[in-house]
């Protein structure tokens, strides 16, 4: 093994605990929230391992978490990234971690870790994932936020009974995972877009029905949809009016499972009364919360799943920028500025 150095460079995030404010995942400057900084490198301990970071993902829960707005607060002076790849290079005491070693990963970052977006990045045994030797790297930093979640919430819909589901920012790498996904598991699929030019590529994907939200004739075609189609599970990355306009216009015994808060509005709840008369039911998806409680068949076979998919060109992750550590810092905000061009990468 390579000799690991005292110190690294990593981008490091600027405050502390939450903001207060819930404006979305939208940056103008990386460098408003973190700073790229020389840190020690950290030393593992028990079963945590070290891993010299290949790729590094950046998703929207990244943007709410540097900014204060994520379910956890921020730890300043800690490199920020929750998702990656790269080489475990070393390890704590545990045996499983130490069998790590050498091995190429997907990274997960672990609470009293330390992220990705810097060349070493701290975190458990158990959020690394070994690679297929033929998947590639830009597959293998974005495995798990996406993949594993539109793996997640699939299975979610069928094991509730669904024939048919709604999900939200349907041009998004997560909503076209789910439209091939979808199809495969014999699953109707209505997603919703705000640009027009996205209604080609999701029906190419097979995506039956296709709503723009931002035209005039939205409302009269969720109606013909909602009666159509009769979804009973809306997955949902907005979670703002339209989405509950949605939500309202679906069938009883309907479930609008939140992941995501791209859109920094705030939904007006549906008539109160169709929790109560209709069985409608709001509740949240947390990939974290899926890992841990999910059995380790469970894991073991969505991991192998989803790669197969990626392997075999059933899946892509398209990259729209790799960006250094010095550049992210500088460009990020320019980067992701793009709607749904694809992923943005940090090569540290």
């Amino acid at each position: 093994m390579p000799e690991i150095p005292t110190t690294m460079k990593a981008l490091i995030v600027k405050y502390d605990g939450y903001s207060g404010t819930s404006e979305g995942p939208a940056i103008e400057r990386l460098s408003d929230w973190c700073e790229l900084s020389e840190i020690e490198v950290p030393k593992p301990k028990g079963g945590q391992v070290l891993i010299k970071v290949g790729l590094a993902n950046v998703n929207p829960s990244d943007l709410h978490y540097i900014k204060g707005e994520y379910g956890q607060p921020r730890r300043k002076g800690v490199p920020a990234g929750f998702e990656g790849m790269g080489e475990v290079v070393a390890s704590g005491e545990d045996e499983a971690a130490r069998k790590l070693i050498g091995q190429r990963v997907a990274v997960s970052a672990s609470r009293g870790g330390s992220g990705v977006w810097a060349q070493y990045a701290l975190t458990d045994a158990r959020a690394v994932v070994p690679l297929h030797p033929k998947l590639r790297d830009e597959d293998a930093a974005a495995l798990i936020v996406n993949p594993m979640t539109a793996w997640a919430m699939l299975d979610l819909v069928k094991k509730a009974g669904a024939r048919a589901f709604v999900m939200t920012a349907g041009a998004s790498q997560l909503g076209k995972l789910m439209a091939t996904l979808s199809k495969e598991m014999e699953l109707a699929a209505v997603a919703t877009i705000r640009r027009e030019e996205h209604r080609s590529l999701l029906e190419g994907l097979g995506v039956g029905t296709v709503l723009n939200t931002e035209r005039e004739d939205f409302e009269d075609m969720l109606v013909m949809a909602m009666r159509q189609v009769q979804p009973t599970v809306l997955l949902d990355a907005v979670a703002d009016s339209r989405s509950a306009d949605i939500f309202a216009a679906m069938p009883g015994g309907a479930r609008w499972v939140i992941y995501g808060k791209l859109s920094p509005q705030s939904p007006a709840l549906p008539s109160l009364g169709q929790m109560v008369f209709m069985k409608k039911k709001i509740e949240g998806f947390w990939l974290s919360d899926w890992l841990a409680t999910a059995s380790p068949e469970a894991r073991r076979e969505a991991f192998e799943k989803v790669q197969e998919r990626f392997v075999s060109g059933a899946w892509k992750t398209d990259v729209a920028a790799a960006l250094s550590l010095p550049e992210a810092e500088e460009k990020l905000g320019e980067a992701l500025s793009g709607l749904n061009r694809g992923k943005v990468l940090i090569r540290p």
